[in-house]
């Protein structure tokens, strides 16, 4: 428990210096390699854990580890492994079909282009739009979880939306959760290398061990899961039993999250 306080504290202190000031992640990096993989979950919307992400890539590139990067945030089939380590940003983002509306380049850029110019492969890993109508109604998906994960997926859906999702709705879009995560996994299969590292980039939800991508994978694979946890974090995403190691960053200002969503699923005015 010591050398897990231990490196936390070190990787939290490294993410204050730059992005080439590597000596303050060699010991949480040393609690969890060696791994094929490592599911780094993020909270999207905490500009501390891209640096994290940034600088956990960059460390690895610089000592010949790194295999690959995998993000939610592109679609499968897009990938960054034909251009030169040169590529101007204009093209990477041309290559994973980057969707700045939905992921802000300005967050996720230096991530990216950290393992772009250590000439590591960025890889689309999401499953894309045009195949979610077809796992909304996918009943088969369902029994890709246990029962207990299924329903924790069905209730984070449920948490996610603020109450306001019709109940209708939730099972179609867990199934959509399960086609994402079994996605990566494939992704993250298919980008190993001998004694490298691929790194995926993405929700917490995507990499919980109950119900995320560690449930598809294929078995005897080594996969550690990072949990970045800004705050106070509760519940699944809080939970050390969902991980390999929780590392706390700073709280973000409070934020309404369902006010969007209200406004959203508000009745409309009858017309007069």
């Amino acid at each position: 428990m010591r050398c897990r306080i231990a490196a936390i504290a070190l990787l939290f202190l490294a993410s204050c210096a730059g992005p080439r000031e590597h000596a303050g992640v060699q010991a949480p990096l040393a609690a969890l390699l060696p791994a094929e993989l490592l599911l780094v979950g993020e909270q999207h919307d905490a500009p501390h854990h891209q640096r994290l992400e940034h600088e956990l890539i960059d460390t690895l590139a610089a000592r010949g580890l790194l295999a690959a990067v995998a993000l939610e945030m592109a679609d499968a089939g897009a990938s960054t492994a034909h251009l030169p380590r040169r590529a101007e940003e204009a093209e990477v983002r041309a290559a994973l079909r980057w969707n700045d509306a939905a992921w802000p380049w300005l967050a996720y850029g230096p991530v990216v282009m950290a393992a772009v110019r250590a000439g590591v492969p960025v890889l689309g890993a999401n499953l894309p739009r045009t195949r979610m109508r077809e796992a909304m109604a996918d009943a088969t998906l369902d029994a890709r979880l246990p029962p207990a994960a299924l329903a924790a997926q069905q209730q984070a859906i449920r948490d996610g939306h603020c109450g306001l999702l019709p109940e209708t709705q939730i099972t179609p879009m867990a199934r959509i959760q399960i086609a994402r995560d079994i996605r990566m996994a494939h992704a993250l299969e298919r980008a190993r290398l001998p004694g490298k590292t691929v790194v995926l980039v993405a929700g917490s939800g995507h990499v919980l061990r109950d119900r995320g991508v560690p449930v598809h994978l294929a078995t005897g694979i080594t996969a550690r899961v990072l949990l970045l946890q800004a705050g106070g974090a509760s519940g699944a995403v809080g939970n050390p039993a969902q991980a390999d190691l929780v590392l706390p960053t700073p709280a973000l200002p409070p934020t309404d999250y369902c006010a969007g969503l209200r406004k959203q699923f508000a009745p409309r005015p009858s017309p007069q």
